[in-house]
């Protein structure tokens, strides 16, 4: 763990069991659901509020966690924290699960306990992502299915009406995202829908519909034709309506961006180029690792723009004159509000060669150099060539996505996934006897 944590214990999510005590668990956030209402049986006429979470500490080991009580309570709760978050939960109650109930509606966890939070007795508190371990922040892209586990969605095509009402695994990219739609029922509960088109090799087009709130407001994040995603336990049916099989996110989904531990080939410079080469005219894009150095980085340089204003609403980069977001602020009364966010372009060289330009950008960025874009904006000029000098010339294991671009420098548009330094006994191993395809 990080230094302000070294004075802290933390228990395990492998080493509960019932009936434990005084606890103190960190985790990251995995998966969420909405906040629900119930009738109170004890005081009719009033309504209990629930809301579940799924957070993970290791590969192996994650739970689920749920909170019951008032409104106020509840509401503010689920609304201090998002998927992707790092908490510490500070004296929940342990509970033995009931499997056969409890799975029908809750993620599938490897651990026969479960987490439940009270109002009285429980914390649970946000940490920030730059203090802990890159470890546990790299699980959010750890699926908690086997990587190999999935339909592609040709598959799921083809078997039409045979999955029709299963519950299966989907590994693809994102084509697009659709603008959340809102309804009241029947019953004056209000709802929202908003409908993802994902794609793969087999498929140009298939509908993945969100009908909670925590699950559209992670696909908001997503980037059309950059978003990778493997959403585990999602409900696939036959929409009778268009004619076309589709998927639902459900209550036990746990959708995880990003999947990087399901790229294994490994690439020198030159081999990723070729390999862009033999890929040109096709749409979906390449991905692989690179063991390789950062050659250029400016971060300390005035005239060169690291940080830009974001729409919080759809991701893309808004105009600096005006602060506004010209996909999502054509309608005045949807006014999307705009935040501070990493986006920089970096030089990989190995000794093959050097790739140009890459990008580098948001949460990626902020894991990469240890800081938030705000602690960033406080450093002096020394401070921030400091912080350059850690990673220049230090070998580092690259996670990429890349595809041919006439438009970009060199023909070769690539994303940086993750960026950590690597172990040199891997790199080594790596370097001498290449995996790629």
């Amino acid at each position: 763990m990080a230094d302000s944590f070294a004075s802290k214990t933390f228990t395990a999510l492998s080493a509960l069991h019932p009936n434990m005590a005084n606890l103190k668990i960190i985790g990251i956030v995995i998966g969420k659901t909405d906040v629900k209402g119930f009738p109170d049986r004890k005081n009719i006429g009033s309504e209990r509020y629930t809301f579940s979470f799924t957070i993970r500490d290791t590969p192996t080991h994650f739970v689920n966690a749920t909170s019951w009580g008032n409104e106020h309570y509840i509401r503010s709760l689920s609304d201090s924290f998002r998927v992707g978050e790092c908490v510490i939960i500070e004296n929940p109650l342990i509970q033995r699960k009931e499997l056969e109930r409890e799975e029908k509606f809750s993620p599938a966890t490897p651990s026969n306990c479960k987490l439940l939070l009270s109002e009285n007795h429980s914390t649970v508190k946000v940490c920030s992502s730059y203090e802990v371990d890159t470890k546990l922040l790299s699980l959010i892209h750890l699926p908690v299915k086997e990587s190999c586990d999935y339909y592609s969605l040709g598959d799921i095509v083809a078997n039409g009406h045979s999955l029709d009402g299963r519950i299966i695994n989907v590994l693809a990219a994102v084509r697009s995202v659709g603008e959340p739609k809102y309804f009241t029922t029947s019953d004056r509960r209000k709802g929202q829908r908003c409908e993802v088109k994902l794609y793969d090799e087999m498929e140009s087009s298939f509908a993945m519909i969100c009908w909670d709130n925590e699950s559209i407001l992670l696909a908001q994040s997503w980037m059309p034709r950059e978003t990778v995603i493997f959403a585990s336990d999602v409900r696939i049916s036959f929409d009778k309506f268009r004619n076309c099989m589709t998927a639902t996110v459900i209550s036990k989904t746990i959708i995880t961006t990003n999947p990087v531990n399901t790229i294994v080939d490994v690439y020198t410079v030159e081999q990723l180029k070729v390999k862009a080469l033999k890929n040109e005219g096709k749409a979906d894009p390449l991905y692989g690792i690179l063991y390789a150095y950062i050659s250029t980085l400016n971060i300390d340089d005035e005239t060169t723009k690291v940080v830009r204003n974001r729409c919080s609403g759809c991701g893309y980069i808004v105009n600096e004159a005006s602060s506004t977001c010209t996909t999502c602020n054509k309608d005045s009364s949807k006014f999307r509000s705009v935040f501070l966010s990493f986006d920089m372009l970096i030089d990989l060289t190995d000794h093959t060669g050097t790739l140009h330009s890459c990008s580098l950008t948001g949460s990626v960025a902020e894991e990469t150099l240890g800081c938030t874009v705000n602690e960033f904006l406080a450093m002096t000029d020394a401070q921030k060539t400091a912080l350059k000098w850690q990673f220049l010339l230090e070998r580092s294991k690259i996670y990429l996505k890349f595809f041919l671009s006439h438009r970009a420098r060199g023909g070769l548009r690539i994303s940086v996934l993750s960026c950590k330094l690597a172990d040199p006994i891997e790199a080594s191993r790596n370097l001498s006897g290449q995996r790629n395809i």
